[in-house]
């Protein structure tokens, strides 16, 4: 089996580069791991490296808080990080709180090999589901304790299928794994994995930094002013659609901010076109006349964390796609959320739900409905927002839980 996955990895490579020739992604994959290990070899220097890896951006802020508080209370550790995609990469290659940033080179034994001993790294954190054979049997080879942190476990994996063996093994690699929830416990249980921890998630701590630090963003507080705002974040073209026709239907004393996840020119375009509202971009607002605009589009990146404080009410994109995006973000300002259909791999969403902080549109008819009760009812608005605060406060605390078993008896 280990040679067939080898063979995978290297086909799988080999599909990546053939993909970079006409995908942009796939071309930022290739070209970001060109010359990596000796990129890697010329420029960590230092001992005591602590390496974390993540799959993309949302695995990276999951990891974040454990970081960052590594990096404050033990400095003389190096945080190494390395990146799987592009999307996550690109973006926080220049992150502060770690002293180096790479991609992952392909997890084949030549590289894994080579890496370990290059970093020398005196742990390993794995966040959320990365699981590469050769980094992992190249870790427990060398006796370097290794982690995974937020991890998150479903019957469909192939770790519980009857031909899974020879991944399972992966599991006993780990020298302890934190779980995001209780069947996440009772499914590594099941297979006599018992070095697990139900820690919860560090998106909890995180979104509570981010709501604890966020900064005023003024041209949106003048563009909210008095009025009732629903703020849009990460949207796809299903969900703009609907907000879209919800908000031309709207009357004028209801604002929506919209933060697309893709912000180029032409989808910024189509967006404009469809709106019957007046509407301004982020880059183009002025002070003195954004208040007369009843939809703000955010055409750049990093916002949209401090923009969820003009809210009354929050939509997150994505549900009408692949999955959800972040809902922690809004909720962690006291937002009821609305998302679409999609979210039931997304624990949070599902227990938000449940508890009446958050509801699952399935069309217009839903959007409309719930929206129009939200707008109208503050006292049922208000109650929902609280069940959204409540419920990151009650969540938060993983990275401490992690950090007391990585560190035992060395935090103050």
């Amino acid at each position: 089996m280990r040679y067939i996955y080898s063979a995978a990895i290297r086909l799988y490579g080999l599909g990546i580069f053939a993909a970079s020739f006409f995908n942009p992604k796939a071309r930022l994959w290739i070209r970001g791991r060109k010359g990596i290990l000796h990129q890697i070899e010329d420029k960590v220097k230092n001992n005591c490296v602590i390496w974390f890896h993540a799959a993309s951006l949302g695995e990276f802020e999951q990891g974040r808080p454990v970081m960052e508080e590594i990096r404050h209370r033990y400095p003389v550790y190096t945080i190494l990080l390395t990146f799987f995609s592009p999307s996550g990469y690109e973006i926080r290659k220049n992150f502060g709180g770690a002293d180096y940033v790479f991609y992952l080179p392909l997890d084949t034994k030549q590289n894994a090999a080579r890496f370990i001993s290059m970093i020398k790294p005196v742990m390993a954190i794995f966040i959320k589901y990365e699981f590469w054979y050769h980094y992992l049997f190249q870790l427990h080879k060398n006796q370097i304790p290794v982690y995974l942190i937020s991890g998150i476990f479903r019957p469909g994996q192939i770790f519980f299928q009857w031909y899974g063996k020879w991944f399972r093994k992966m599991l006993s690699y780990f020298d302890h794994l934190f779980v995001q929830n209780p069947e996440s416990l009772a499914l590594l249980h099941s297979l006599s994995v018992n070095n697990v921890t139900l820690a919860g998630d560090t998106r909890f701590d995180r979104v509570r930094q981010i709501a604890a630090s966020t900064h005023e963003i003024p041209v949106a507080a003048r563009f909210k002013g008095d009025h009732l705002c629903i703020v849009a974040g990460s949207t796809w073209p299903g969900d703009e659609d609907l907000l879209i026709r919800y908000i031309n239907s709207c009357n004028e004393m209801v604002k929506l901010i919209l933060a697309p996840h893709e912000i180029h020119e032409e989808h910024i375009r189509r967006i404009i076109q469809q709106l019957k509202r007046s509407c301004v971009r982020f880059s183009e607002a002025k002070d003195n006349t954004v208040p007369d605009k009843q939809v703000l589009i955010i055409d750049n990146i990093g916002l949209l964390s401090s923009l969820y404080r003009y809210g009354d009410i929050a939509f997150i994109g994505g549900g009408f796609g692949k999955g959800i995006h972040n809902i922690l973000e809004a909720a962690t300002f006291g937002l009821p959320v609305l998302f679409g259909p999609n979210y039931v791999k997304f624990n949070e969403a599902v227990e938000l739900a449940g508890l009446g902080g958050a509801v699952s549109v399935a069309g217009m008819d839903e959007l409309q409905s719930c929206l129009n009760h939200w707008l109208s009812d503050k006292a049922d608005r208000l109650r929902s927002g609280l069940v959204s605060k409540e419920f990151v406060h009650q969540k938060a605390g993983a990275t401490s839980v992690i950090l007391n078993q990585l560190f035992p008896g060395q935090l103050q």
